[in-house]
């Protein structure tokens, strides 16, 4: 049986440990459709709970422990501080602005950002009660989605700006031995991303400035599994 939402709104927060323990006590799983971030539009499923029976038990508690709003929220919500400080980059890079040093700066605290994230456990979004079993479920946010997210439209803002693409491949240089698998072939499309990037319109001295960085990165890519090719 499912949960609908009644209004068309963001998914702020989940009380993970409220749902576990009404989920535990009515011997049901509460599976979510959205995970903090994502928009929800009227009358799309929020969660569905196995068993059918149960869900008299689950939805009000469902209800209440998914907090939603019109607006976006840093709580549970990696993504949205990822693109936050893209959003200033791609903002500072632009032609009315052109601010290029605090793009670079956006760049260099993206990096930063994914670091921390990569440092901590994963969240698989499985929540177990006290005997282990799996009582909430929600999407998970992977970490290579959010390495995509924090180069994608910085690249394509600076694409060209040496500076911006030679400093991206400069970060990914450094974090790529600091990522797992996944979010370390995800540096390595950014990277190739970059190699693609048209650059007629830049001279030559800079093309050259950013190969070197471009085969600093693929030389650590290469380390270990060859991330590259």
């Amino acid at each position: 049986a499912v949960v609908t939402s009644s209004h068309s709104v963001y998914l702020q927060y989940i009380g993970t440990e409220a749902l576990v323990l009404a989920a535990g006590n009515a011997g049901a799983k509460v599976v979510l459709r959205f995970r903090p971030g994502q928009f929800v539009l009227r009358g799309e499923a929020l969660a569905a709970v196995y068993p059918k029976e149960c869900v008299t038990m689950l939805d009000s508690v469902i209800r209440r422990s998914a907090k939603l709003g019109n607006h976006r929220t840093l709580t549970q919500d990696s993504e949205f501080g990822v693109a936050q400080i893209v959003e200033i980059a791609i903002r500072a890079l632009s032609p009315a602005v052109n601010d290029t040093f605090t793009g670079l700066a956006c760049v260099d605290w993206l990096g930063d950002v994914l670091l921390a994230l990569a440092e901590k456990p994963p969240l698989e979004g499985n929540w177990y009660d006290l005997s282990g079993k799996l009582r909430v479920w929600m999407p998970a946010i992977r970490l290579e989605r959010l390495v995509k997210h924090a180069f994608d439209l910085i690249r394509q803002a600076g694409a060209q700006n040496p500076a911006v693409l030679i400093h991206q491949l400069d970060v990914i240089r450094r974090l790529a031995p600091r990522m797992p698998a996944p979010a370390k072939q995800m540096l390595a499309e950014q990277a190739r991303a970059i190699r693609d990037t048209e650059m007629s319109d830049i001279v030559a001295l800079d093309r050259s400035d950013i190969e070197r960085a471009l085969q600093r990165a693929r030389d650590v890519l290469n380390m270990g599994n060859n991330f590259w090719d």
